[in-house]
C-alpha cells in the first residue's frame, strides 16, 4: 500500500503479549506498543486530530504557524502534520526535557523554546504561559492546548479504544495508561467503558503530582506539587481532558521504579521504550499482583519510544548518578532521614503568632528556619537571614504577626529525591524543602543537611 503522506500511517499500532517481565502474575497483560506510529508515541494521534479539526473550523490557516507546550512527543506529532501540510511550527518546553527531544524537534524543522521547569503554571516564565504569549503575538497562528482540546481526548476515542478492543475480541478486562493531558487515557477508557461498563482502569500518576489525591479526595492540594524527573505524564495543572469519572484509581510511580521498569521492558521482552512506559509498566504489575485474576486480560498503553531517553534512562552514569542503580553518587531525601539521630517531629509556627515568639522558639531549638501553619495547612516560611534584614530596617517588626512577615512556602519533594535535585532547589529564596515520611509525618531537610551527606 502506498500512503499520500507520513500522517497517513498514524495509528493501528500492534499488542505485544508480555512474558518475563509478567512471569508470576495471573491473567493476560499485553502492551500496547505505540512506538509504532511515525512520530514514535502515541501523541501522534491527537496532533494530527487537532489540526484537522482546527482546520475545519477556520481557526489555522495555509502558511500558519502552530505554537504548543509540549514534554515533545506532542511536538513530534504536530511537525509531522505540519511537514505534511505546510506549517510552521514553535514549541515551549519546560528545561527538563531530555535533550534528544528538543533535538529531534529542530531536526523536522521546528523552533524551540525552553523554559523553566521549576515555575507556577500562571508564571509568565512557564511553558504553558510562553506558548499562550507567542500565540497572541504570532498572527495566523494557532495553539492548539492539547491539556485543554476535547480533540485530544477524541482522537483516543476514535482510535486507539477500538483498536485495543477489536485486537482483545473485547476480553479486554483493565486498560491501564499514564495520565497527563489526559487524552489517551481518558478518550480510550470512555470507549472501553461504553464497550465493558465493568471495565476497570487504572492511571498511572508520579509523585510531585496532583491527580491521585484529587481523585480520592476532590482536593487540589498544592504541597503534592514538587519537582520530579519523570518525563511526559502528572500535572501541577487540571487539564480539561483528565476525565475523573473515567478513571477507577491512580497508583503513584516513583522516577526510579518507572526507569529500572523501561530498562526492563528492553531488555526482557525487546521493547525499548521510554520513562513513562517504564512506569506505566510497574504501576500496572503493581495492580495486577494483588488483582488480577486469571481470565483477566490487562491492557496497558507504552507511549513512547527509548531513542528519547539515551542520555538518561540508557545512560548508566546519569542512572547512578541519579541513585538508580546500585553504585550511588548522590544520596536520596529518604537517605537523609533515615540517617538523623533525632527522629523527632518538626518545630512550626502559627501564622498569628508574633516575630518575637518565633525568633524565641528558633534560638531554643537552634534552627535557621521554620515552616508556617494555618490549621495544618504550609502556608509560608521564616528564616532568620531575611528577618534580620526586616528587623535592622524596623526594630518594632518584632511585635508584628508572622503571616505579615514570612516568606513562601517552602516546597515539598518526594523522598526518592536525589541529592542533585535537591542541591539545585536550594538557593537564597529557597533555603529548606519539606518531606513526607511513609507515615505522613512531614520534616525539614536544609542546605546543612545536604552539605553534611555530600560529605559523608
Amino acid at each position: 500500500m502506498i500512503y499520500n503522506s507520513i500522517v497517513e500511517t498514524i495509528g493501528n499500532t500492534p499488542m505485544v503479549r508480555l512474558n518475563r517481565i509478567a512471569k508470576g502474575i495471573p491473567g493476560t497483560i499485553l502492551a500496547k506498543v505505540e512506538y509504532f506510529n511515525p512520530g514514535n508515541s502515541t501523541k501522534d494521534r491527537m496532533a494530527i486530530k487537532m489540526i484537522e479539526d482546527a482546520e475545519k473550523a477556520g481557526l489555522l490557516k495555509p502558511g500558519g504557524t502552530i505554537i504548543e507546550g509540549t514534554s515533545g512527543n506532542t511536538g513530534m506529532g504536530l511537525a509531522l502534520t505540519a511537514v505534511a501540510k505546510g506549517y510552521r511550527c514553535i514549541f515551549t518546553m519546560a528545561d527538563k526535557q531530555s535533550q534528544e527531544k528538543i533535538n529531534i524537534l529542530k531536526a523536522v524543522g521546528a523552533e524551540v523554546v525552553v523554559c523553566p521547569t521549576n515555575v507556577e503554571p500562571d508564571d509568565p516564565r512557564s511553558y504553558y504561559s510562553v506558548a499562550r504569549k507567542l500565540n497572541k503575538e504570532i498572527p495566523n497562528s494557532y495553539y492548539p492546548n492539547q491539556y485543554d482540546n476535547p480533540s485530544n481526548a477524541k482522537a483516543h476515542y476514535e482510535t486507539t479504544g477500538p483498536e485495543i478492543w477489536q485486537q482483545t475480541g473485547g476480553k479486554i478486562t483493565h486498560y491501564v495508561a499514564t495520565v497527563g493531558t489526559g487524552g489517551s487515557m481518558c478518550g480510550t477508557a470512555r470507549f472501553l467503558k461504553e464497550k465493558n461498563p465493568n471495565l476497570v482502569t487504572v492511571g498511572i500518576d508520579t509523585y510531585g503530582s496532583v491527580f491521585k489525591k484529587y481523585k480520592e479526595t476532590g482536593i487540589f492540594d498544592k504541597n503534592e506539587i514538587y519537582p520530579y524527573l519523570t518525563e511526559g505524564f502528572g500535572e501541577d495543572i487540571l487539564p480539561k481532558n483528565v476525565d475523573f469519572d473515567v478513571i477507577d484509581q491512580f497508583i503513584k510511580v516513583t522516577d526510579k521504579d518507572g526507569a529500572i521498569a523501561a530498562r526492563r521492558l528492553s531488555r526482557e521482552e525487546g521493547l525499548f521504550v521510554g520513562w513513562s512506559s517504564g512506569s506505566a509498566i510497574h504501576g500496572a504489575l503493581e495492580y495486577a499482583r494483588t488483582h488480577l485474576k486469571k481470565d483477566d486480560v490487562m491492557v496497558v498503553l507504552l507511549p513512547d519510544h527509548g531513542t528519547r531517553y539515551l542520555n538518561k534512562v540508557y545512560n548508566d552514569n546519569w542512572m547512578k548518578d541519579h541513585g538508580f542503580l546500585e553504585e550511588r553518587a548522590f544520596a536520596s531525601a529518604r537517605d537523609i532521614l533515615s540517617k538523623r539521630k533525632d527522629k523527632g517531629g518538626l518545630f512550626t509556627v502559627e501564622r498569628n503568632a508574633l516575630i518575637g515568639d518565633a525568633i524565641r522558639i528558633m534560638n531554643q531549638q537552634g534552627i535557621d528556619q521554620v515552616p508556617v501553619v494555618d490549621n495544618g495547612e504550609f502556608v509560608g516560611s521564616i528564616a532568620s537571614s531575611s528577618l534580620l534584614e526586616k528587623i535592622i530596617t524596623d526594630p518594632r517588626a518584632t511585635e508584628s504577626r508572622v503571616s505579615d512577615l514570612m516568606d513562601k512556602p517552602m516546597q515539598f519533594v518526594a523522598q526518592d529525591t536525589t541529592l542533585d535535585v535537591l542541591s539545585s532547589m536550594l538557593n537564597r529564596n529557597n533555603k529548606a524543602v519539606l518531606v513526607r515520611d511513609d507515615q505522613e509525618r512531614v520534616h525539614i531537610i536544609t542546605q546543612h543537611d545536604i552539605l553534611k551527606a555530600m560529605t559523608q
